[in-house]
This record gives C-alpha cells, structure tokens and sequence, in this order.
C-alpha cells in the first residue's frame, strides 16, 4: 500500500521539501499570523474551518452568498486567502468568525490552508487532489484534503481540514478526521488505476452536484494532484496541457501517459525525481498560465 511505500522511502531531504512554503503555500507578509496557533492537527483543522465557509455549502451554515462573495473562490495562494481573511476580521486566526464572516472557498481552500498551516509549524505536507467517497451521494466526489507526516507513526496521514461538526450531521462518516482511511478518500491516482483495471466505474467519479462524471474528470484530478506534489496546488477548475474535457476522448498514447502519471503519484516519495522529470513533458506542464473553465479565460499562476 502507498502508506508503507512512503514509511520505508520518506527520507529528511523530502521531508524537509515538503516542509518548505511553495508558491501557493506560504503566508508571505502574513507568516506571523501563524506563530502560535495550535499543534494539534484537528484543532489546527478547527482553525481554518472558523476562517471559511464552502461556497456550496453555506446554506447549510444559514449563510446566503452573493455572486461578488464568491469571488474569493478564484484565490490561489494561501497569502491572498490570509489578506482577505483579515480584511474581514483582524483578530487573530485562532478565533472562529460567524459563519456570515468567514471567507468563501472550497475544500482546495481549507486543504492549502491547512497544508500552510502545518509547514509553518515544521510538520511536512501536501495537498492532495483526488475523490472522497463518504458524502453520502453514491459518487466518489471532487475532493481535496491534505496529508501530513506523522513523525510518531512513521507514515503519511490524510486530514480532511473542511469537514467540522456541523458537516459531521450530513454525512455519515465513522471515521477519524485526521486519518481518513485510504478507500475513503482516492488520490487521482489511485481512482484511475482501479478505473483502468476495471475495478471502478468512471461514471463514478466526479461532481454529482453538477451532474459530470467520467474518464476526464479523473484524468484532470490526477494532473492537479501531480501538480500538487510539485508544490503547485492549482484551482479545481484550472486547466492545462493534455487535461480532458467531457467531450475529449483519451487515446491510447494519453491513457499511456497517464498510467505512467498515476504510478508516480501514488509512491511519490519514491519517485519524485521522476515524478517532476515526467512533468516537463509539454502535455503535464503547468505552463505560466491556465485556464480558468468557470471564469472562461486564462490567469497567471
């Protein structure tokens, strides 16, 4: 299982490039705001659950969102979600907003918010982008969470940062938070492994919410999570180079590709060399800009 493969490989040099603030990870002219929040990983998941609020979610908190506040859902670095956070409230971050006070986002969001939070307490972590099967809809949905290094344990371990009591009402999850089972939460990779093998129905995997599933939302979750291990967390919507659209068939030569994708993705620590080798191929490169598909043009990144 990847959770020994990363127990036997993880080694100082990786923890250590885990550790350090990525482009989209560091608090920037906010680090201080860091020092002192808690070292508990769920408490620390606390935190950023009383700084946002899901943008699909909202209601569920008594909170209606405008077009214009949900415009803090195109936010990429974890430095311009803090200067929106405390344009709101400068109080520190420990102190949990009114749901009406918390900033818009998804779990990308709590997940880049977290992963900075962890790294700036000298834990390693990364975002993943995968599927989370336990929200009750039959689909293994869009979803991201982080996975940080239990030094005690000697292994990785997936925390769902976006998931706090009043959501633990909806769904019925049974499991812990901070180490969310394997089966329950697929990296990319994994959920386009078991589609390849036939294991999985690709008609599974998506976002029920707007009614798309398919081969090419796994393929595009497994270039985001690639990306993502290069320190790179990009919106779940950006996309690039060879990422399907509903309508783009994926040919032999792009399922090849992707094979060879996922199998790097999956042991990382093992293969990150490779892993950033095999990104330099035009078609996974995260070129200097991306296209937004809910705005419908191209940002910096």
């Amino acid at each position: 299982t990847q959770d020994v493969s990363d127990r036997r490989v993880a080694s100082g040099p990786m923890l250590a490039y885990y550790t350090r603030p990525g482009v989209m990870t560091s608090a920037g002219r906010f680090a201080a705001l860091l020092d002192g929040l808690p070292h508990d990983v769920a408490a620390l998941a606390a935190v950023g659950q009383g700084l946002l609020i899901h943008e699909h979610m909202a209601r569920g908190y008594g909170v209606t969102l405008s077009e214009e506040d949900r415009s803090s859902v195109h936010t990429r670095p974890a430095e311009e979600l803090l200067a929106q956070i405390v344009a709101r409230d400068s109080r520190p971050l420990d102190v949990a907003r009114p749901p009406e006070a918390r900033l818009p986002g998804n779990c990308r969001h709590f997940t880049v918010l977290m992963t900075a939070m962890l790294r700036a307490r000298g834990t390693p972590a990364r975002a993943r982008c995968g599927f989370g099967g336990y929200f009750g809809s039959g689909t293994f949905e869009d979803h991201w969470v982080c996975e940080y290094w239990d030094a005690g344990e000697q292994r990785w371990r997936l925390v769902d940062a976006q998931i706090d009591a009043v959501q633990l009402g909806w769904f019925d999850i049974d499991f812990d938070l901070t180490d969310v089972p394997r089966d329950q939460f697929l990296i990319g990779g994994d959920a386009w492994e078991r589609y390849r093998s036939g294991a999985a129905d690709p008609g599974k995997f998506g976002l029920s919410l707007i009614g798309e599933t398919g081969d090419w939302w796994i393929a595009a979750n497994l270039m985001r999570d690639a990306a993502a291990l290069l320190n790179l967390e990009l919106l779940p919507w950006d996309c690039w180079g060879a990422m399907p659209g509903p309508e783009d068939p994926i040919d032999p030569e792009l399922a090849a590709l992707f094979d060879r994708l996922a199998a790097l993705t999956q042991a990382p620590d093992a293969t990150l060399a490779d892993l950033r080798q095999l990104c330099d191929d035009d078609r996974l490169r995260v070129p200097p800009e991306v296209r937004n598909a809910v705005r419908g043009r191209l940002e910096r990144v």
